[in-house]
């Protein structure tokens, strides 16, 4: 029975303060809107099943990118190693040509990455499920069809990792999580779809942090190459360590809240976030249907052009899909482009890689100006976040499933899907208002710069990015000797990794940079990518631990 106490000791859960002959009209007609919630609890609805509201990221200032010209790559003319390290670490640009030229077969790349993932992945859990069978098929497919003459673009023949929250015929996806460890469908993603099209070889399934948050999972934690010690952030886990430690080609990840950033910072390879909404979901679990976005994990920023234009397209049965070219010419060239930066975000915080890095930007010879945000409660936007991925596992939550997770901290999604119940509509509602604010507010930031530059935890990028939908590239820009660090976890609207190591060990790890760009407009922010690559000068060095 609802009591005027009862709805007194309420108002503390959500911040709010009625007077006392307001609690008493309210005790009598609040039981109606409780029995509505939990007949509508009665309603079971599978992961797959959208939002009736769909969020699209375009302003009617947004403009769409002109239409698709045929891509240009670089011009490869290194020859192809003999040391199968080496091939195994070389760009996609690289294993492209010479896969094209018949120097290198995709058997043989094939057979290099799996017998890496058979030596590294104990040490570094970064593949849930290896697909070894249908890897060979289909490297011998690709190799058959080269021989008689057709290729189906740059991926043909390139071994690459899918993040295991993507369907795939007849192969476990498992989504990191407990409860779904024994799922298996009964079709392939869009995106396995379409990359199979475009020629490429999957190799396996690799890692998530339990429904997509961090980088534990049913098989353990995920590790980064370049100190087993600690976890390699996540939650596209797997992609970033298998990528940065030279066991595919390339990778898938997803994000939503720095799932692509976040392990390539800390793995040091490089992650592209494209645009929402440009890259199909269809097929891959729900986390936030207004959020979520799919992208490529790579060891060189070019490589994440070839992999994005192989994913790029509408998909109806993605209800935020949204038809945008992608135009990208590796020749163009920065001249004009306009470079922002926030300068707080290079204040007391910010270290010397960050410094270095935007110090190679001003080397590049374009215009950088400093520019600011409005002042907006950005980090209250995460309420969305918690909402959204709360109503995708309600399930667990009700049942006590939840409590099968094997992370079960105070930061994890048990813990966290359980508070967002308390969560107000009303401010959701007001939350959509304050995230149009924000849209309009990284729409005028880009009207005065092309571009802008920042550290991975720039001040409110990260969030503020991720809620507008705007493309983010981060690439490796140095390395730093720092002791092992724990788990990242969300806080208010932000990332925070604390440090675990007490033994004063330090390794050598890498660190990264963020570039944003425009809607749909990822062209010149891997234009930019590319020149700042090369200018820095860190891309190619590799982990040094073994098997």
């Amino acid at each position: 029975m609802i009591t005027v106490e009862t709805i007194a000791s309420a108002e503390m859960l959500f911040g709010l303060e009625y007077t006392p002959a307001e609690r008493d009209q309210m005790v009598g007609n609040l039981e109606g809107q409780i029995a509505s919630a939990v007949a509508r609890r009665g309603v079971h609805f599978a992961n797959d099943v959208p939002m009736a509201s769909r969020f699209d990221p375009r302003l009617p200032t947004t403009v769409m990118p002109p239409a698709q010209t045929p891509l240009r790559y670089s011009t490869v003319h290194a020859p192809c190693p003999t040391d199968d390290a080496d091939i195994a670490f070389a760009s996609l640009t690289h294993l492209s040509a010479w896969i094209a030229n018949g120097v290198l077969t995709s058997r043989r790349l094939t057979e290099i990455y799996l017998q890496r993932i058979e030596a590294l992945n104990p040490k570094l859990f970064c593949f849930a499920v290896v697909t070894a069978e249908r890897a060979l098929a289909e490297a011998h497919a690709a190799d058959v069809m080269l021989q008689a003459g057709t290729r189906l673009g740059p991926l043909h023949g390139i071994p690459y990792g899918l993040k295991d929250l993507f369907d795939t015929e007849g192969s476990v996806t498992g989504w990191g999580a407990e409860p779904f460890r024994n799922r298996v469908p009964t079709k392939d993603a869009a995106i396995v779809q379409r990359l199979r099209a475009a020629g490429a070889v999957l190799l396996g399934k690799t890692t998530v942090g339990a429904l997509a948050y961090n980088d534990i999972w049913y098989g353990g934690q995920t590790r980064n190459p370049w100190n087993l010690n600690e976890g390699s952030s996540g939650s596209s886990a797997g992609s970033a360590s298998a990528t940065a430690a030279g066991l595919c080609g390339f990778a898938i990840g997803t994000e939503t809240l720095g799932s692509i950033t976040s392990p390539s910072q800390r793995c040091g390879t490089t992650g592209l976030r494209p645009s929402f909404g440009r890259v199909s979901r269809a097929g891959g679990m729900a986390l936030c249907w207004s959020l979520d976005k799919v992208g490529p994990i790579c060891r060189a920023v070019e490589d994440t052009a070839m992999v994005l234009d192989a994913l790029n397209g509408h998909d109806p049965d993605d209800r935020a899909s949204i038809a945008a070219p992608f135009n990208f010419d590796a020749a163009a060239g920065i001249s004009g482009l306009r470079l922002g930066y926030l300068p707080e975000a290079f204040g007391e915080d910010a270290t010397s890689v960050d410094h270095a890095a935007l110090q190679a930007a001003r080397g590049l010879g374009i215009d950088i100006v400093a520019v600011s945000l409005p002042d907006l409660p950005y980090a209250a936007l995460m309420n969305i976040l918690y909402a959204e991925a709360a109503a995708a596992f309600e399930d667990l939550t009700l049942t006590g499933l939840d409590d099968t997770l094997t992370w079960q901290d105070d930061g994890a999604w048990p813990n966290t899907f359980r508070k967002a119940r308390f969560l107000s509509a009303v401010d959701h509602v007001q939350l959509d208002r304050l995230r149009y604010q924000v849209m309009l507010a990284l729409d005028a930031l880009f009207r005065e710069v092309d571009v802008l530059i920042g550290p991975f935890m720039t001040g409110p990028m990260l969030v503020a990015s991720n809620f507008t939908g705007h493309p983010c590239l981060h690439l490796r820009a140095g390395f730093e000797e720092l002791g092992s660090r724990s788990l990242a976890s969300l806080g208010a609207g932000k990332l925070e990794t604390g440090t675990a190591d007490t033994t004063g060990k330090l390794f050598r790890v890498p660190q990264g940079i963020s570039l944003w760009g425009r809607l749909f407009d990822e062209g010149p922010l891997l234009s930019l990518g590319m020149a700042l690559e090369r200018a820095l000068g860190v891309a190619s060095d590799r982990p040094g631990f073994r098997a």
